[in-house]
This record gives structure tokens, C-alpha cells and sequence, in this order.
């Protein structure tokens, strides 16, 4: 048994305790991902405090040992058994004439494995938070609810794990930038840092230092555009590997995504001239 298949099985467990307990909520998608698991739901209004309640029904499913079992069956019957389920029924759209899917008790979900063959394989596991999450992360799409967990084989790998959360939230960068003026955030701008003076100071200081190392590797400075039109992101392959994780928008109907990353931008100023191999290597650097 791999610690993924145990997390994968532990989103399953997740969206069957939250479907026991909100019937009428509507399922989205629930990975294995580093360090544990989590799952999306829509029509989900729940606070911090209700996770020990839905974890608690989480371990009864657990000790019940339910098996995890696949079933092949068609798109048609496949629609027909998720009709009430319009994210499954999106995640359909994609797929080819024959789906999987797996079955624990009375809990059915659309879904490739894999998993552990029954819930007595799970080892200790913890729910941490709850999140919003665009479906599909498209940014025109609905917000979801996502509920974070933590997973583990022993109970001694979770509590250390914990540990060191706890120990990484002393360290928070939020935190420490408020009580040092430095820095702040605000919804009006998700994830974006406001800096203080006292944080553009260091701000300064630190752009200093990367200009004088860089100048001492032969390196020049160069600035290319934050937002860049798909089809750049088509021919670097970020489209289609790494567009749910991207920031897209369209603009006179063009579909246009902020970088991930540097590189493709200085692709396009590296074609602006013919190069010989005499030139190489180009050094050029940007502040992404």
C-alpha cells in the first residue's frame, strides 16, 4: 500500500462524512496531495470549528473496515448515476466512452485510484482547515468549499508533523509582518502584500544586493510584460499542463494568463536577433 492510495482513500472518507452530515451538498474533487488529502464541495457553510465533528464521523467510516471497489461502467450510466452532481457530470464531459469509478458501502464516486482495499488500511489522519477553491481553478467559475486533511501511516509520523506546523505558524509570515510592520493583506487584492515603509526598506535592500551579484556575474537586466497572451502559454506547454494553477482572464475575447514564470517572456526577446554561438551563454536576469 503506497501513503498516496492511503490519502486518496482518506478524500473519499472525507466526502462521504461530509455527505452523511450535509445531504445536500454537491461533490467536486478530492485528491491525495503532500503531506495529506483534501476535498471540494459546493453548497458547504461550515466554520473551523465543525471539522472535529466531521472528523469524528470520518474515523467511525474508518473503523466499519469498508472495502474500495472499482466498477467500470459507461458514460451513459455514468451520467444517469451522477445526475444530481453537476461537477461529476462536468468531470464526464472529458472522459472517454468507459469510466471508473469506486464503491464503499452506499458512497459512489467518480474516480481513476487508486486506493487501499479497505478503510482498515488507513493509518492516523487529522483535518486541518477549510479553504475557498475556484472548480477547475478558473476564476469565472463558482467558489468552492475545500477541506484540507493530514495524513500519515503512524500516529507518531502525524503528531510530529503537526508539531512542525505548529512550530511554522510561530514563524508566520503574516503574522511576523504585522507585529513588524512590514507587511499586510488585504481581501481587496487575494495573496498580494501591501508593503509598509519598514518592509520596503528591506524590500530595497534585498533588490540591492540581487543587482550587485547578479552585476558580478556578467548578468544584464531585463523586464518582460506580467500578463501574456495563451497562445505564449500554448507553445511553452503552461496551457495545458498548468493552466488550472494559473491566472487567466480574457480581454476582447483573447484569452490572456499572468506568468507562472519567467522564462517563455525572455524566449520572445531572445528571437528579437539572430545569435551566434560566440554570444553564448546570454546572461539576462528579471525580478519576476
Amino acid at each position: 500500500m503506497s501513503i498516496e492510495s492511503m490519502r486518496h482513500s482518506l478524500a473519499h472518507v472525507l466526502a462521504m462524512a461530509v455527505k452523511k452530515l450535509y445531504p445536500g451538498i454537491k461533490l467536486g474533487i478530492g485528491p491525495a496531495i503532500e503531506d495529506g488529502f483534501y476535498y471540494d464541495f459546493d453548497e458547504l457553510k461550515i466554520e473551523e470549528k465543525d471539522l472535529k465533528n466531521i472528523e469524528k464521523e470520518m474515523k467511525s467510516i474508518v473503523s466499519r473496515d469498508l472495502e474500495f471497489k472499482k466498477e467500470v461502467i459507461s458514460k451513459s450510466d455514468a451520467k444517469q448515476m451522477f445526475r444530481k452532481e453537476p461537477y461529476k457530470l462536468d468531470l464526464l464531459k472529458d472522459l472517454g466512452p468507459k469510466v471508473s469509478l469506486y464503491r464503499s458501502d452506499d458512497f459512489v464516486d467518480l474516480c481513476a485510484g487508486p486506493h487501499v482495499k479497505s478503510t482498515k488500511e488507513i493509518g492516523s489522519f487529522r483535518l486541518t482547515k477549510i479553504a475557498g477553491a475556484y472548480w477547475r481553478g478558473k476564476a469565472s467559475s463558482k467558489m468552492l468549499t475545500r477541506i484540507y486533511g493530514v495524513a500519515f501511516s503512524t500516529e507518531k509520523q502525524l503528531n510530529d508533523h503537526l508539531r512542525m506546523l505548529e512550530e511554522a505558524e510561530k514563524r508566520n509570515h503574516v503574522k511576523i509582518g504585522k507585529e513588524l510592520a512590514l507587511f499586510s493583506f488585504h481581501s481587496e487584492s487575494p495573496g498580494s502584500a501591501f508593503f509598509h515603509p519598514n518592509g520596503l526598506i528591506i524590500w530595497e535592500e534585498l533588490m540591492k544586493y540581487w543587482k550587485e551579484e547578479h552585476a558580478k556575474e556578467g548578468y544584464v537586466l531585463i523586464r518582460t510584460p506580467v500578463v501574456l497572451n495563451k497562445s505564449l502559454w500554448e507553445t511553452s506547454g503552461h496551457w495545458d499542463y498548468y493552466r488550472e494553477n494559473m491566472y487567466s482572464f480574457k480581454v476582447d475575447d483573447e484569452d490572456f494568463a499572468i506568468k507562472p514564470m519567467n522564462c517563455p517572456g525572455s524566449m520572445l526577446m531572445y528571437k528579437e536577433d539572430l545569435h551566434s554561438y560566440r554570444e553564448l551563454p546570454l546572461k539576462m536576469a528579471e525580478i519576476g
